[in-house]
């Protein structure tokens, strides 16, 4: 399940602030000085679920629990202040670019370091905090890698998409080519050759009647041949003229809805929600979701009237398809991808597909791709 990275820090915050309440009074070690320790873990919380709206001002406010620990006279930042200061250089990793998450993770080394030696405490208690924090912060910079990593991934699967439609398109356009020579150069050729000596055995005949049904076939033969001239004129022009299919898009679901339909298959279209910002990339994975899924249900159910639905919100795009046959819409074979492709395009979004059986019968291919909430400031 993709986590959001706004509500990681406003979720954090909070439980940081109440575990250091908690530790403060059933911790017998802390339990004499008790204020002097919630209230830096208070600051921390405060500091983190910050974050969730100015990240580098409110996990510099979390660090500041250092200082405020040793004015106010703790003798430890305490097990929820760590969990906090961890969680925080953790998320800044994750969420940060470079240079801002560097410098979250600077200042909290260096205002525990300094804040350690300033209270007196031992050298190692100085090179404790550092220790602590770094592996929490590389934790966060390589699901930040990964991040990158999938989304670069659902880049280049989209182009090889591209790429391919482009290459289908080529293929399909020199066959159109090939065919146009063919019947231009054998079919043709044969039929005004068969014409011609039609022209001649008619000139030879003197039976009236045989030379009007030689004349038929002759008149036959040129229109075939002005019929065959035109259709390898229509060829030529789609195969060097025409232009590849449109980028797949939710936006052209009517089209889609339109083509289906055409092919017998009865469709209802629902749309909820309005359109908004949605990225190129699940565009068209949702799309070609939707499109597998309802040549699935003409492969497999053939006319069975079917519902699509696609929902738009600020936080994901929903793509149903329901159709009232029963019968699973899935193909893994011969060159198909079935729900296993459709599972495949969900999951480089970190999103979900639901197959199966309807409790009042049909069979329905439900997928929701969360949009990502990626902090920029």
């Amino acid at each position: 399940m993709r986590v959001s990275a706004r509500a990681l820090p406003v979720l954090l915050g909070p439980v940081v602030g109440l575990l250091a309440v908690v530790e403060a009074h059933l911790d017998a070690a802390f339990a004499a000085r008790a204020v002097t320790v919630w209230a830096p873990g208070l600051l921390l919380g405060a500091g983190i679920a910050l974050a969730a709206w100015f990240p580098v001002a409110g996990a510099l406010a979390a660090v500041a629990c250092f200082p405020l620990g040793l004015l106010v006279g703790a003798p430890d930042i305490g097990g929820a202040g760590l969990i906090g200061l961890i969680g925080i250089t953790a998320w800044a990793g994750w969420r940060l670019p470079r240079p801002r998450s560097l410098l979250v993770l600077g200042a909290a080394v260096a205002a525990g370091v300094v804040t350690s030696l300033l209270a007196g405490q031992s050298l190692w208690e100085a090179i404790f905090q550092p220790a602590i924090l770094l592996p929490g912060y590389l934790l966060g910079v390589l699901s930040r890698t990964n991040g990158e990593r999938a989304a670069e991934l659902t880049r280049l699967a989209a182009a090889l998409d591209a790429e391919r439609e482009r290459t289908a398109y080529a293929a399909v356009a020199a066959e159109r080519t090939r065919i146009a020579r063919e019947v231009h150069d054998a079919v043709a050729h044969s039929v005004s050759v068969i014409t011609l000596q039609l022209g001649g055995l008619r000139r030879q005949l003197s039976d009236p009647l045989h030379r009007d049904v030689v004349l038929n076939l002759e008149r036959l033969g040129r229109r075939s041949v002005a019929e065959m001239r035109g259709l390898v004129g229509i060829l030529r022009d789609n195969a060097n003229t025409g232009t590849p299919a449109p980028e797949p898009s939710l936006a052209r679901v009517h089209e889609l809805i339109a083509e289906v339909g055409a092919a017998g298959l009865p469709v209802r279209l629902d749309v909820t929600g309005e359109r908004g910002e949605v990225p190129r990339l699940l565009d068209a994975s949702a799309y070609r979701v939707l499109q597998e899924a309802l040549t699935n249900v003409l492969r497999h159910n053939g006319p069975a009237p079917t519902t699509v639905t696609v929902g738009y919100a600020a936080e994901r795009v929903t793509v149903e398809v329901v159709n009232e046959a029963g019968l699973a819409a899935d193909d893994t074979s011969g060159g198909g991808h079935g729900i296993i492709g459709m599972r495949e395009r969900v999951s480089l979004f970190r999103g979900t597909l639901l197959a199966g059986p309807e409790p009042g019968g049909g069979f329905g291919v439900r997928a929701t791709f969360p949009i990502s909430d990626v902090v920029t400031s």
